[in-house]
């Protein structure tokens, strides 16, 4: 089995994306709790990380409870929402108010990626995550993981980030294999 969490909160005031944002106190503790929980029920022999600040901070959390090799791949990076990576959200709103109140599966970033931009990076790298061994964890984002449940699940991408629980700091388990993806924490 694989593994994958969602890095702790950081701060929702910034557009997220490739930003260099990092975690927020509750952020760093929700963590905490994490890795005691993995520590405590699963089997994990090394992680493999987003490179992205945030993913980077709670991969090196986990692995101060773990202590197994730790490695970065971009291909665990977030949707990459270009000149709006860390934009405060207010001057976001201002700035793009015409294109964030239009944005749809096919919508590009400025100088970024769209969504199905997204998923199809992750389609295109299935060989990579079906290579990975098991007790794996991956530390990466909301986008990365749910992209693996539209995949996994054989479902249409839409525009709806909740509807697969992917809160920060939660835990989902993967089956390559048998096509299985579920939030286990």
């Amino acid at each position: 089995m694989i593994y994958a969490i969602r890095h702790g909160q950081d701060d929702e005031r910034f557009i997220g994306g490739w930003s260099n944002g990092k975690l927020t106190r509750n952020g760093i503790n929700d963590v905490k709790f994490a890795s005691l929980w993995i520590r405590d029920n699963l089997n994990i022999s090394n992680i493999i990380s987003s490179d992205i600040r945030r993913a980077k901070e709670t991969s090196q959390i986990i692995n101060g409870y773990l202590k197994v090799p730790l490695q970065y791949n971009e291909i665990l990076r977030e949707q990459n929402k270009g000149l709006l990576n860390g934009l405060d959200i207010n001057i976001a709103k201002k700035t793009y108010q015409n294109f964030l109140n239009n944005i749809g599966i096919d919508t590009v970033y400025p100088n970024g990626e769209s969504l199905r931009d997204l998923y199809r990076r992750i389609i295109n790298n299935l060989n990579y995550f079906e290579m990975i061994s098991d007790n794996t964890l991956l530390v990466t984002h909301r986008g990365v993981i749910n992209m693996l449940y539209y995949i996994l699940n054989n479902k249409e991408l839409d525009m709806d980030k909740s509807q697969f629980g992917v809160s920060t700091s939660s835990i989902h388990e993967i089956d390559f294999k048998n096509k299985l993806i579920r939030k286990v924490r």
